[in-house]
């Protein structure tokens, strides 16, 4: 798949200072990622974005949405052959997307959650942007849509990169990539991005605090952090560290208080570090759908008690924490 990629490389290639020495880096890690050996469903995958029919989308929306094409461009077999691809990807968890008339209606209503980030946002008009643990990169695309000047997301999953470019495929070249990379390929200090996204990650870090020392040397100076994470109510030192499993998920770690993780950006050098949004996750914007088959948020919750997850914690609680470098 380093085809995919090789816009990017070469871009990066030619700007000088560390994401000039990233990109010599980038071609070893990209295919020590997209190792068939090491995810056996990955040739599948790739086999379904490799026979996509060849076409450019004529119209791209990212503004209000991310619509690719509209459903009048293709004739109905195209259109059949290109919902069957796009479903041989299931699960679809970051969306939702239209691409021609297939409607993906994802687990998450990201869009919603796009919607409470963005007025908060420094202006990514003409910015250079990361976004850690994109998924299948739609925020990404509407980053675009915001006018940014390049946006690189990085995710571990090759389901979630080969998703992201089986929309890729449809819209022609575009500042736009998402890497099969964690935040621990990307090199120390690098300094180069203007706006750099967490969005819920960092509860599955072992040490929370240091990935926000790693995302902090991503960012040049003075440039935007954009955190979310899941939080717990409480007063400046409250913290949960699940002992087992929270909301059905093994790998969960911190949960702090708001004003608890305000203290951890401070302590890693971040300045003015502020809460923007605070927000209980429903089962409106998490749950199981036709392109989201496995148990969603419902499941996760106490049947008797949905204020609760089912272990007896307190249930889903999201903040939005802007902070800069």
């Amino acid at each position: 798949m380093i085809n995919y990629f090789q816009d990017l490389l070469d871009q990066l290639n030619e700007q000088e200072g560390t994401l000039g020495r990233w990109a010599k880096l980038l071609p070893e890690q990209i295919a020590e990622q997209l190792n068939a050996q090491r995810f056996g469903d990955l040739p599948a995958w790739q086999a379904a974005l490799e026979t996509l029919p060849p076409y450019q989308a004529q119209q791209l929306d990212l503004k209000t949405q991310v619509k690719v094409g509209n459903a009048d461009e293709l004739d109905l077999e195209t259109k059949q052959i290109i919902d069957d691809k796009l479903r041989q990807l299931i699960p679809w968890r970051k969306g939702p997307y239209q691409v021609f008339d297939t409607e993906i209606d994802t687990e998450w209503r990201s869009d919603w959650k796009w919607d409470r980030v963005l007025p908060h946002l420094a202006p990514l008009k003409d910015r250079t942007i990361l976004d850690v643990g994109c998924g299948n990169g739609y925020h990404c695309w509407r980053m675009l849509g915001e006018g940014a000047k390049r946006v690189i997301g990085i995710d571990p999953s090759p389901r979630f990169v080969v998703q992201f470019y089986m929309l890729k495929h449809f819209t022609g070249p575009a500042p736009i990539d998402v890497l099969p990379l964690g935040i621990e390929a990307v090199p120390a200090n690098l300094q180069a991005f203007d706006t750099t996204f967490s969005m819920g990650v960092l509860y599955h870090r072992r040490s929370p605090m240091d990935h926000l020392r790693e995302l902090k040397a991503t960012l040049k100076p003075g440039g935007q952090l954009v955190l979310e994470t899941l939080v717990i109510d409480g007063q400046l030192g409250e913290c949960l560290v699940p002992e087992g499993r929270y909301a059905m998920m093994n790998n969960v770690w911190f949960l702090p208080s708001p004003p608890t993780l305000l203290s951890w950006l401070k302590k890693c050098g971040f300045k003015n570090p502020r809460l923007v949004d605070d927000n209980i996750t429903s089962i409106q914007e998490q749950r199981q759908t036709p392109w989201m088959k496995f148990h969603s948020l419902s499941e996760f919750l106490n049947p008797e008690d949905p204020s609760q997850t089912a272990e007896g914690h307190p249930a889903p609680r999201r903040a939005v924490f802007i902070a800069e470098a």
